[in-house]
Parts: C-alpha cells; structure tokens; sequence
C-alpha cells in the first residue's frame, strides 16, 4: 500500500496523465520545424527546355511545418524567385523568425518568351500570423544562393551574373544592405554560398570556372581571401558539416548530356581549404543538404530526367541518394527513385525526413529515413515548380 486513500490515488493518477500529456505537447511544439521551399511558376520544362509559361501567375513560396504529424503548410505568400541557380536560393535564421529568398531572374517586360537577370532579396517574416512579406531588397544581378551566419547577424548572396557577393546585415527583423564584394567575373556564373561554422570565412561556388573562392569575414567586413581552390567540375551547391570541419560541393557537369557528377569533400580544417575526396553520384547532382548530425548528406540527382525525351541521357526519373559521412569518406547507404527536374533538399531537424523538390511535379516528397532505407512519405503540393529550399542550419 502506498498510504493513499482510493480517491486521493485516482487524482494522483489523473494529475499525472495531464502532466504527461503536458509534456508531450511541449515536446511537440519543441520540434516543430520550419520549412521554407520556393517556387518559380513563370517557367516549366519543355522536352528539355526550360521555357515560360505564357501569362504566368506569381512565383510563391510555401512556409511549412515539421514535427507534429504529417506537413502541414502555415502559408504560401507570392515571392519572386527563379529556378535558375542552385536550389540553395533560401535562408532561415537561427531562432526561425525570418527567412531570405533571392530571386535570379523574372520575365523580361519587353518579351514575355524571354527571362533577365533579376536582382530581388526578399524577407519574411516567419513569426507573424500569417507570415508576412517584410521588406523587398536588392542584391546584384542573379541573385542565387543565400547564406545566414550561426549568429544570424550577417547573410551573402551569391550574384549569378554580377561575379559578387551581397552582404547583408541582420538586426531583430530588419535587413540592412552593407556593401558587396567582387568574387570572380560576370561569366564566373557564382552560385552557392557557405559560412564556416565560426563565421568567419565563407565559401562560394564558381559554377562558369570550376572554382571555390575564399572569403574572409570580420564583423561585418568581408573581404575576397584570394584563395580560390578547384572542386570538380561546374561546382554548385555548398553545404558545411556541423562540426564545421568539411564542406561538401555539387557539381553539375556539362548538364543533361554528360557522364555521371560528383559530390566533393573540402577539409576546412587547413588553409587554405583544399578538395580532399570525389564521388561520383550520377549525372546532374542538383541539390544537397548535409543532415544535422553531420552522420549523412543527401543529393538529388537529375539522372537525365531533365533532357529531351529524343536524347539517349534520357530518364524518366531522378535520384535521391543519401551517403554515410566519415571524414572525408563518403559511401552510398540509400536511395530511391523520385520525379522529374528535382531541385533541393533539406532535412528534418531529428534526421529521420528527408524532403526533395520535384519540378515537373510541383511538389514536396517527403522520405521517412531510418539510417538505412528511405520510406515515401507524404507529397507536399505547392503552386509553381518548387526550387530552392531551406531549414534552419544551426
């Protein structure tokens, strides 16, 4: 006997299923995640073409949530956005109260077949009810990947047609242009983005050269470290382990009609950073995103799903892979068949989803991932080709 009465001991019990269930909720609510994903509705792929959609309604951008159950969308805002670029052209800050969304190209005024350099940083504000666009800023020429600091103080903006790097500083919700930075050449074509854990270096992809270019970062002073350094070939995406102690680099290659692409691994822990490992993942690697313990990296490879139905690189599926990290090793541990024209990827904050932006589709796959095997999961709908997509890299 435990010494209370019959009474006292139900109530007891009933205090303490509400507590549980208390728990549970704020458990809950702890790992609800925000998920940003952009999307361009002005083209569509035409038999291998990237080509404009006639009378094209907004581009938008889906806000999603992780965590409790199966997705679930909080909004979707008209943004300006572009396919064009690597799928990294998304950043959340640290604490999840905005997220940044550049936009490399629009529709040209003058010729509604044709796209032009645009140059739009777009900031929302994640915490207001609905989320809200904040502010309308402007990068350089191709505005393409975007970068937030750990300290989510500072963000860059690799500028695809410009061979600049926009800085950007961050204070509460506002967003302050603070200058650029001359990287490489306006044929350089820059495309993603990286800082190092510290923040105080960033990484950019040079897509037109096959460079990496180092950048030096002090505050709110950064600086072209000229140290630029070779991945492989046509480099693109960029993603830093949590440990802060490599990057790894997608390269796209020569596109739809190429040989298998690679994703490369760079030792941050020398300098100047340097390419330690190559693994070939298929022809197009798009999009990646390291895992948040650092244990995988996941990439969607186009696999031809991209080209010409007439072209013998032609598939009518891409790739999501997922490989196993150790050092510099990289070795395949899952894979699974996904839509045409995939774009990003992104990670759910515990590692068990993994999420890839099909194009063609228009929409989100989700993947249960177990550290062996991916799971289809629950499709995400979203209003325009989904292509650029972002979780809070912490």
């Amino acid at each position: 006997m435990n010494g209370l009465a019959p009474n006292a001991t139900k109530l007891a019990r009933s205090i303490a299923v509400i507590a549980g269930v208390f728990v549970c909720i704020h458990c809950a609510h702890a790992q609800a995640q925000i998920v940003v994903s952009a999307n361009d509705a002005k083209v569509q792929l035409v038999d291998g073409v990237n080509t404009t959609v006639p009378k094209p309604p907004p581009d938008t951008v889906t806000i999603i949530q992780l965590g409790n159950g199966a997705p679930r969308i909080l909004a979707e805002l008209q943004v300006p956005n572009s396919i064009v670029g690597p799928p990294q052209n998304v950043a959340v800050t640290p604490d999840e109260s905005l997220a940044l969304v550049a936009s490399s190209t629009r529709i040209d005024p003058a010729d509604g077949t044709k796209t032009v350099p645009d140059d739009k940083l777009t900031v929302i504000d994640l915490q207001a009810t609905p989320p809200a666009v904040l502010a309308t800023l402007r990068a350089g020429n191709g505005a393409s990947g975007v970068a937030i600091n750990r300290a989510g103080t500072l963000a860059l903006v690799a500028n695809r047609f410009a061979g600049t790097v926009s800085v950007f500083t961050i204070a509460g919700k506002t967003v302050t242009a603070a200058g650029t930075v001359e990287v490489g050449t306006s044929e350089s074509l820059l495309s993603g983005v990286a800082f190092s854990r510290d923040g105080r270096m960033a990484l950019v992809t040079r897509n037109n050269d096959s460079l990496v270019s180092v950048l030096t970062v002090e505050g709110t002073r950064v600086e072209n470290a000229k140290q630029d350094f070779a991945a492989n070939l046509k480099p693109y995406g960029i993603d830093v382990s949590p440990a802060g102690d490599t990057a790894i680099v997608a390269s796209i290659g020569v596109g739809a009609t190429g040989g298998s692409d690679t994703l490369s691994v760079i030792d941050l822990t020398v300098t100047p950073p340097r390419a330690v490992n190559h693994l070939a993942v298929g022809p197009v690697a798009e999009g990646l995103a390291i895992s948040p313990d650092g244990r995988h990296v996941a990439v969607t490879v186009m696999n031809g799903s991209n080209a010409a139905k007439s072209s013998p690189f032609f598939r009518d599926f891409g790739w999501l892979r997922v490989y196993s990290v150790n050092k510099s090793a990289l070795a395949l541990v899952a894979e699974t068949q996904i839509g045409r024209w995939c774009q990003g990827v992104a990670w759910s904050a515990d590692a068990r989803t993994v999420l890839a932006q099909c194009a063609v589709e228009r929409e989100i796959r989700t993947f249960g991932f177990d550290g062996r095997r991916l799971t289809a999961g629950p499709s995400i709908r979203v209003s325009g080709g989904p292509s650029g997509i972002r979780t809070v890299q912490r």
